[in-house]
């Protein structure tokens, strides 16, 4: 498991099944927009403060970011 992949794409996908978009979110969780397109991008490492403002922006618990896509329970 690359948990830099699964974060980043998580991200994204929760972002996305939102309508938001990556200006939008980063302005919800008090981040710039070039810092939440690295982590989409796998480029970033991240702390665990930013990782609990994105979960917090997502409205979701902090652990489904760190699933890998092909568990089913990313999408419940």
């Amino acid at each position: 498991m690359d948990i830099i992949r699964v974060f980043g794409t998580n991200v994204k996908q929760y972002r996305k099944e939102r309508g938001i978009s990556q200006e939008a979110f980063a302005e919800k969780c008090g981040l710039h927009r070039t810092y939440i397109s690295a982590i989409e991008c796998y480029r970033r490492s991240i702390s665990l403060e930013n990782i609990q403002r994105i979960a917090d922006a997502l409205e979701i618990d902090v652990y489904k970011l760190f699933l890998e896509e092909n568990s089913d329970e990313i999408y419940s």
